[in-house]
Formats: structure tokens, sequence, C-alpha cells
């Protein structure tokens, strides 16, 4: 019996030996008394080649095999420059699975229609490469962190309150309280850095925005980081160096993937620390400067920040931001109260925000006047209050969205493509 391999193990030098491979057709053409069936798995392709006179039965079966139709083919392998990799197998025996007589998605499909058949829509190789993209950033981001020493941690889904504002919380009821679902796991990171200092999350965010941007989605995965001692400086550090990382990491493994989507690398390889860094009066200097009607404490939104990252050719931070537009968790900037000590990282090429991170307030009489100002009650922070009673420390953290840094290594137009079944405010199903 012949193990089944799959089929970028398939390679020139394997000439004249019998393989089993088991996938997906993926195209399929008939060329005189031929039969080309090129074969997909989780790999990638290959060709497979039927001929009468290799096999009556396979060559019959191949004609009338549909695209789609999971099927399994044996035969040898044969170096041809023609085919994909430059290899073909000499098909004569084919087991389907399933034969498919019609396959809904065609070259024409809209990109609404795809999104509607998403679960078919993801068996595309290309679409593939967006998930193999995502699934080794996240791997570059494990090893990093493993060797800088960041405890992974497993914080709740399921909340009592607000980290980015009320207005975007999605309510549920839980048994005969009032539950929402986590906008960001940052609370419960803080309350862990006591026992283990540095610690870091993947979990899912959920944000009742209504935005329609090219960069939202309603649900999202989200890297999270925080530390105790660190202040805003040593955090942007971490980020730099976790994302370069994650960069150049994913570059060296993935860099077939990445060509089918991008040819120009130019600025994944410049992601190297140190990132520029300027500060917010500096941005709306910049935006002034190339016609952008935006005033000093405004916040900068995707079409501004489009604009700024025109003068980088690599991520960079926009530091310093004021107070009134940013979150109440933030630390107050000593040396000018009107600003909190806050730093986004922007992607260049129009892509904006990656990770929005700060210093976080450390005095407890500063931060329930923070929550009151914000409209909100003390009494619904009282868990995460108590962190600043009992040995608190200076700490920073910082969150970033997984499907926005895939979309910008990609040269993705919507972070929509760059998870497994979006989720935006008109989109539910499938």
């Amino acid at each position: 019996m012949i193990d089944k391999i799959y089929c970028a193990q398939v390679k020139p030098e394997m000439e004249g030996q019998r393989v089993k491979l088991a996938g997906w057709v993926y195209r399929k053409r008939e060329i005189k008394d031929k039969v080309f069936i090129v074969l997909r798995d989780s790999s990638g392709i290959i060709q497979t080649v039927f001929k009468e006179e290799l096999s009556k039965e396979a060559y019959e079966t191949a004609k009338k095999t549909g695209i789609e139709s999971s099927v399994i083919i044996e035969g040898i392998v044969k170096q041809d420059k023609r085919a994909p990799g430059g290899v073909e197998i000499q098909a004569d025996k084919i087991e389907v699975i399933q034969n498919v007589e019609f396959f809904p998605i065609t070259k024409d499909a809209s990109p609404e229609f795809l999104l509607d058949v998403r679960h078919l829509h993801l068996r595309s190789p290309k679409v593939a490469a967006i998930m193999k993209v995502k699934a080794t950033l996240i791997q570059a981001a494990r090893e990093w962190l493993l060797q800088d020493g960041w405890y992974e941690v497993f914080p709740p889904i399921l909340v009592t309150g607000a980290v980015e504002g009320g207005a975007t919380l999605f309510k549920l009821k839980y048994f005969d309280k009032t539950a929402y679902l986590s906008q960001s796991a940052q609370l419960y990171l803080e309350a862990a850095i006591f026992g283990l200092e540095k610690v870091w999350s993947l979990t899912p965010s959920f944000r009742a925005e209504k935005s329609r941007t090219r960069r939202h989605l309603t649900e999202f995965w989200h890297l999270e980081l925080e530390a105790a001692w660190m202040d805003l400086w040593d955090i942007m550090k971490v980020e730099e160096e976790l994302v370069s990382y994650m960069v150049q990491r994913t570059l060296e493994r993935r860099r077939s993937e990445i060509e089918m989507y991008r040819k120009d690398l130019t600025t994944l390889k410049n992601t190297e620390p140190p990132f520029p860094r300027i500060s917010y009066d500096e941005a709306i200097d910049i935006l002034q400067s190339k016609g952008v009607s935006i005033e000093w404490g405004e916040d900068m939104g995707a079409d501004e920040e489009r604009v700024l990252t025109e003068e980088f050719d690599r991520p960079f931070f926009v530091y310093g931001y004021p107070k009134h537009i940013k979150a109440f968790y933030m630390k107050e900037d000593p040396s000018d109260p009107r600003k909190v000590l806050a730093a986004d990282m922007l992607a260049p090429e129009g892509y904006g925000e990656i990770i929005g991170g700060s210093q976080r307030e450390d005095d407890y009489d500063k931060l329930v006047q923070r929550i009151l100002e914000e409209g909100m009650d003390p009494k619904d922070y009282e868990w995460y209050l108590d962190l600043r009673k009992y040995g608190s420390v200076p700490h920073s953290g910082f969150g970033l969205g997984v499907e926005r840094i895939v979309a910008w290594i990609l040269n993705l137009d919507h972070v929509r493509w760059a998870t497994l079944f979006p989720r935006t405010p008109t989109r539910l199903y499938p």
C-alpha cells in the first residue's frame, strides 16, 4: 500500500516514483485524448494527466469528474516544465469520494456573493494563503513572546463593564443579570500583571460599531499585552520588536503566499526597529500642511491616517494624544495635563492604526476622576480600582488588531478578507 503524500511534497527529482494524492479537483480541462486535473490540497496544487492508454477506466472516470469533487489519485511522477512546479502525475487510478456536478463559485463571482458563500470560498488557494499568513504571524508572535518571557493568560469573554466606551458594547442577558461581550481583555490583563508581571492573550473582541470602513469588523481577533514596571516608551519598544519579528518571520516562511497579493515587499522588509516616532502635534502639522481640514484636539480617522501614512515607508508611532479623545484608563501626561501617555502604531500604504497602546493610570484618585468624567459609575469598576489600592505600580500595554496587520501585509482592500467568517453590521451569515 502506498502512503498518501501532499501535493507540495512531489518534486521533480522524484521522477519515476509512484505516488498517492488526496484532494479536490481545482481545475479541469480536456485536450484531445487527455484529461488534465489540477488537484489541490492544503499544501498547494499539482497537475495530473489521464490518458486512455494508461488506464481506460481512470480516463473515463476523470472525464466525468466535476470541479471541487473529492478524489484520491495515484500515478507516476514525471518532470514537465509546462506544469505548475515543473512536475505532473501520469495518473492511472482515480477514486471519486464525492462527485460534484456543479460548483456555485465562478471566476466572475462578486465580492458580496463570495461572502454569502464564504463556507465554500474558504477552499480557494488564494483564501487559504491569507489564512496561512495569519497563522504564521500568530506563530511568530508566540515565538517572540516566549523568548522574551511573557506569560499567556486566558481572560473572560463575558464581562460586566466597558473598556472602550459603552456605546459599542454588545449587551446580553446573563441569567438574571446583564452582561456584555468583551471589547478588550485589557482590564483583566492588568489584574494578572501583579502575579506574572508580563502577560498576553489572544481573544476575540467585539465592538458594536456601525463603521463601514475597510478596517472595521464587529468581531475581530485581538493580541493584547500588559506589563508591570513599563512606561509608554518601554511598551513602544516591545511593540516594534514584536511586530518586526512577526513580519520578518512571516516574510521568510510565507513569501510565496504574500507575493500572491503584493509584488512590492519594500515596506515589509523595512519593518525593522526602531520605528519612526512623531507626536500628535507633529501629525496635525503634517496633515494641515497637506491641506487636510483638522484642528488640534480632533481625533484622526481613517482618512487622516491614510494621508499621514504617505510620509512613511514602514510602520510608525504617533504619541501624545489629547486626553479627551482617548480612553479613561490612559495615564495623564505629567508634563501636559491636556494629553495622555498613549501611542498608536500605524502601518504604511494607507492602512493606518494596527496597534493602540498606552501607559495606564496607576493613581486611584485620578482613575476615579476619569471614570466620573466619562459619565460612568465607579461601582462598575470596583475590582479594577482595587488594583490601584493594593500595591499599584507603573504599567503599560497595547492591543494589536490581527486582521488589520494581515490586511496590510497582504495589501487587502478590506479586513473582512482576513478572517474566516467576517462579522460586520450587515453580515452575520454564514
